[in-house]
């Protein structure tokens, strides 16, 4: 395109050329999750609206508070225990929208003789450590009446494992279950070593929300680019929602780079969706959860009132006529 063709279109959106020129940048932080794939797009898709999103992966979300204080990231993808427990151990971050929702499944080994969660008594469960997950293994086994620990000597023993690791500790019977991520958990079915037991979705806190967040610094000093940046979200997510073979593929190829199959794309994302949208009392639900079964280790449990700020989105969402 002409340069002064380019000029002028992008001044009647509101964009100067200074700024046209040097793009914004804003570092992300993400997850390699199947339903974390529209925020992952969003450096795909963000030049349009004069950003430049550099995405790093982490192991667990939890890992990504320590980048944060240390100015490596400005916004982040992350289950919302990790949020929470980040925010209340004095992480600089309010949360500025829910992304996916779902995404977890309790799945057992095949010759494990596991049929509900009752049979995992005397049973090691595998989970990953300050995670949703785990968040979510204890209050399903409370409901069932179930005890654990990660030493011998109740109901169940955990073994906590990094998410890369479950899978291969199941199909090795290292452990006889697993609460996994997706799509992990349907490779695991389809691959014909696991068998689901349930979603564990059955109590107060129902599908857990991942969160995106975003550090104090830029939703305070820089408005422009916050608002610019969740207009892109709301973007992508919108569609991923409305092209699925497009998701597929970039989730495919792009973040698991054909380690997963068509089917287990399709599998994991019965089992999530992509949303945009998080209420106050699922994270304070989720915030009472943690606290009760001791998960993330708050100093001071946080109020979801004092650091969720869906202002941005509901902005974007309005501007871009989304529900």
């Amino acid at each position: 395109m002409h340069t002064s063709i380019r000029l002028a279109l992008l001044t009647a959106f509101g964009i100067g050329a200074a700024q046209a020129q040097t793009p914004d940048i804003v570092r992300l932080g993400n997850l390699k999750f199947a339903h974390y794939g529209a925020v992952s797009y969003m450096k795909e898709a963000c030049g349009k609206y004069n950003l430049k999103v550099e995405e790093r992966m982490f192991p667990k979300g939890p890992d990504i508070m320590p980048a944060i204080v240390a100015g490596e990231i400005d916004i982040a993808a992350l289950a919302s225990d990790g949020a929470i427990s980040g925010r209340a151990n004095g992480v600089p971050i309010v949360t500025v929208a829910g992304f996916a929702k779902g995404g977890a499944r309790i799945v057992a080994g095949v010759d494990s003789g596991i049929k509900s969660l009752a049979d995992m008594k005397g049973k090691k469960v595998g989970v990953t450590r300050g995670g949703a997950h785990e968040l979510l293994l204890y209050a399903e086994l409370e409901k069932a009446g179930l005890s654990w620990s990660d030493k011998p000597g109740k109901d169940v023993q955990i073994v906590f494992l990094a998410f890369a690791d479950l899978n291969q500790a199941l199909a090795a019977k290292q452990i006889d279950a697993m609460n996994q991520s997706e799509p992990q958990s349907s490779q695991a079915i389809n691959k014909k070593f696991g068998v689901e037991i349930m979603k564990p979705y059955t109590t107060k806190m129902g599908e857990p929300v991942r969160l995106l967040v975003m550090t104090e610094k830029m939703y305070n000093e820089k408005k422009d680019v916050a608002q610019r940046l969740m207009k892109c979200f709301v973007e992508t997510t919108a569609l991923f929602n409305k092209d699925s073979a497009l998701a597929e593929k970039y989730v495919r190829e792009a973040m698991f780079k054909g380690q997963i199959s068509s089917q287990d794309f399709k599998d994991a994302m019965d089992n999530a969706d992509y949303t945009y949208d998080v209420s106050l009392e699922h994270i304070d639900i989720t915030t009472d959860f943690m606290q009760k079964y001791g998960v993330g280790r708050m100093q001071k449990p946080p109020k979801a009132a004092e650091w969720v700020k869906l202002d941005l989105l509901q902005k974007a969402k309005t501007e871009l006529k989304v529900k």
